[in-house]
């Protein structure tokens, strides 16, 4: 979390020690595994809704629905309709949304990497 020093001239919303900072808001929409795994499946490339739920392996419609909405909401993703019949709608990262991918990507190298320290620990933990 940021000190007090780092967040000197930044507005009130932007401090995530607040319940009601809008940060806080933003951190709780994206901190999500299912956000998280969309925005890495999406990568660098333009997907439909059923192929986005073909990569986000365990992830029902209602969810996928939910967190590509408030992706879309909070502007990390573009969502286009093409006027076919039916509709193909695809979905394609924004600037601040391949921005994210970053810190997902650092999560996923974080969790291959202490994978097997996390699953001793819970192993002796559960004993």
């Amino acid at each position: 979390m940021a000190t007090k020093q780092l967040l000197k001239g930044l507005p009130e919303d932007a401090d995530l020690r607040r319940a009601d900072s809008l940060a806080r808001e933003i951190f709780s929409d994206v901190a999500n595994k299912w956000a998280f795994l969309i925005i890495e499946a999406l990568g660098e490339r333009t997907l439909r809704f059923s192929e986005l739920r073909n990569e986000v392996e365990g992830v029902s419609h209602k969810m996928l629905t939910q967190n590509l909405r408030m992706l879309e909401r909070n502007g990390l993703l573009d969502r286009k309709v093409h006027p076919t019949v039916p509709p193909r709608v695809e979905y394609t990262l924004t600037d601040p949304g391949r921005a994210l991918r970053g810190t997902v990507d650092a999560m996923c190298g974080w969790t291959h990497q202490y994978l097997n320290h996390i699953e001793d620990a819970r192993r002796q933990f559960d004993e």
